[in-house]
């Protein structure tokens, strides 16, 4: 998987930046090919223009009649635009740019052998010349008496892809802003995935280890009930029995939490709402803790200086709230054991600062403390039991009781929880 992983992310980069550049290469090409076709609708407009204007000059001179090639170019040969009224010109070229579909603004000029205009439209100014297109208004220049040039002058040249392509340059631009979003949402998901796979493969383990140890407890207490001099030791057998029932309590207790880390994952965590006073569930979790708390050197104070603190929450949840976090800080914490546990108002609410002067967490740490099945580098601190499962029942619980749960830390000094909960 470790090498296939990169394999697939690099075929997949490659294949999305193949895409965009035959996506560069064919928008491209299609521009080109639009520019050469407007220059060739151009080209036909005026030729048509030359033609349309050749056919009723011989028409006004009187030699429309059939004559071939040789004879039309010598009628045409005192051809001029003089000939015609600009109102006639200016049908003529307006049919033309009709015909081939230009309907940008146009203006035009006909200029004689010494590039003098003889007739334009009026809106041609003198610097179009440079960014006209010019073509000889004559069949053969060369034998004309009077040689005329013909310029076409289209206003907004630089719109015209634009506004010819626009829909089908934006299109590409889209789907490709499209594809480069899947192929990061892809490549996000798979790390994603990953992530997720090491940290069930790590959750399994850990299971398996907390699992294991009260089965063997068991298994012994179970052999050691079936030896003939303990079945007829009853202190034996109460304290072996006492052991099994202890061990099954334990056991109970894990697949109690894998049960919860279900609901929470459902969103269906029930509560039996009812007034409490958090103040005493707080001294009687802490009390429970004591021992756990001993056995580390440390030490535990409560400052429960609140005012009002009396909550709407079930029971049972809130006690596993601070029990969750006080077997945190207890579990996470360095030689000489320090956990203090304050309540404060704050608006409406309850406060709940649970502080320790533990290992504490980075800010990455910090960021994914109440992830499901998440368990933070625990440093020089060896066999840190559990699921990973405790803070994010935590935040579930908190936040179904309309509550919030925040965490403020610092490396190598500690850690502070605060849980604000609704008063009544």
């Amino acid at each position: 998987m470790k090498r296939v992983f990169p394999l697939i992310v690099f075929l997949i980069t490659l294949s999305v930046l193949g895409i965009i550049f035959i996506q560069m290469s064919w928008i491209r090409d299609a521009i080109k090919l639009r520019q050469n076709q407007r220059t060739l609708d151009i080209e036909y407009a005026i030729s048509q223009i030359k033609e349309q204007a050749q056919k009723l000059y011989l028409t006004k001179s009187g030699n429309i009649g059939y004559m071939d090639e040789e004879s039309r170019n010598y009628y045409l040969q005192d051809f001029t635009v003089q000939m015609l009224t600009t109102d006639e010109m200016n049908t003529i070229v307006s049919k033309a740019m009709k015909k081939y579909n230009i309907k940008e603004n146009y203006e035009y000029c006909v200029t004689n052998i010494f590039n003098v205009p003889i007739m334009s439209s009026p809106g041609f100014k003198t610097e179009y010349f440079t960014s006209s297109t010019a073509s000889p208004l004559t069949s053969d220049p060369n034998k004309s008496s009077r040689p005329e040039t013909f310029y076409l002058h289209i206003a907004d040249d630089k719109n015209y892809i634009l506004n010819k392509m626009g829909w089908i340059i934006g299109s590409s631009i889209l789907f490709t802003v499209i594809i480069i979003s899947a192929f990061a949402l892809t490549v996000r998901t798979m790390f994603n995935q990953k992530k997720l796979s090491e940290i069930k493969s790590d959750f399994i383990n850990n299971m398996t280890h907390e699992l294991k140890t009260p089965l063997a407890t068991i298994s012994l207490a179970i052999d050691a009930l079936t030896n003939e001099k303990v079945i007829h030791d009853s202190d034996k057998i109460r304290y072996y029995s006492g052991m099994i029932k202890d061990e099954n309590k334990r056991m109970n207790k894990q697949v109690e939490k894998i049960l919860q880390a279900a609901r929470i994952e459902k969103q269906d965590i029930k509560l039996n709402l009812q007034k409490i006073d958090a103040h005493d569930l707080i001294n009687k979790v802490a009390n429970n803790l004591s021992l756990q708390i001993q056995e580390k050197n440390g030490t535990i104070t409560l400052k429960l200086d609140a005012q009002r603190h009396t909550i709407e929450a079930d029971e049972v949840h809130f006690s596993n709230i601070i029990f969750n976090l006080l077997d945190n800080a207890i579990k996470y914490s360095k030689n000489n054991l320090h956990i203090e546990v304050s309540t404060s108002n704050v608006s409406n609410m309850l406060a709940i600062k649970i502080a320790d002067n533990g290992i504490g967490m980075n800010r990455e740490t910090q960021s994914r403390v109440f992830e499901k099945f998440y368990r933070a580098h625990t440093g020089n601190i060896h066999n840190v039991k559990g699921f990973g499962l405790g803070l994010s029942y935590v935040k579930a619980t908190v936040e179904a009781h309309q509550g919030k749960v925040t965490v403020e830390s610092t490396i190598g000094k500690g850690s502070t929880f605060t849980v604000l909960m609704p008063l009544v």
